[in-house]
């Protein structure tokens, strides 16, 4: 994550397009709710902001809505079991709605923008229709990228410091 943020924060055009949602007040609550265990909802919209933008401008597709709209893609500051007593179904098929309301209440949307925030829970509940456009596709696909890359993390962290130290005992020949 600390490459991706590196990476974004120096990225000149990318803060150009979601710069003024970056200081909006409930907006920056998200960076004290934990998502997927190891990261808070801020860095994680972020990171899928950020990989949707670059791809979505190397394809030639509308990478400002793409930026904007990821990036307000779970804006709820509700908590699972929260969302669970409104009532709207599971969390999967009601935080997205949520989050549109939340993201309206910021900016003025379009429908693109609204197509990927509603749908950006595709193939993971049964209610989620299919995308209507090539970026709210491609932000779906991205958040479940970035879901998994950041639940998988610390697995990934014990993985290389057991290869470390099973390559040191190898170098000094000792037995395994």
């Amino acid at each position: 994550m600390e490459f991706v943020r590196a990476t974004w924060e120096k990225d000149h055009e990318y803060m150009s397009i979601v710069g003024d949602l970056l200081k909006d007040e409930d907006l920056l609550k998200l960076d004290n709710i934990t998502h997927h265990r190891y990261t808070t909802r801020l860095v994680h919209s972020i990171f899928v902001s950020y990989v949707s933008y670059k791809i979505t401008k190397a394809k030639g597709l509308d990478y400002v809505s793409t930026a904007r709209a990821s990036l307000l893609h779970d804006f709820f500051l509700e908590e699972r079991e929260e969302i669970e007593l409104l009532g709207m179904g599971s969390h999967n098929s009601a935080h997205p709605k949520i989050a549109l309301k939340n993201a309206e209440r910021l900016t003025e949307l379009n429908e693109l923008e609204k197509d990927i925030i509603l749908k950006h829970m595709f193939l993971c509940t049964l209610k989620s229709k299919a995308p209507r456009y090539k970026e709210s596709f491609i932000v779906s696909m991205v958040d479940k990228y970035c879901a998994i890359s950041e639940v998988s993390q610390p697995t990934r962290n014990w993985a290389k410091q057991f290869v470390g130290r099973l390559q040191t005992r190898l170098s000094y020949g000792t037995q395994i």
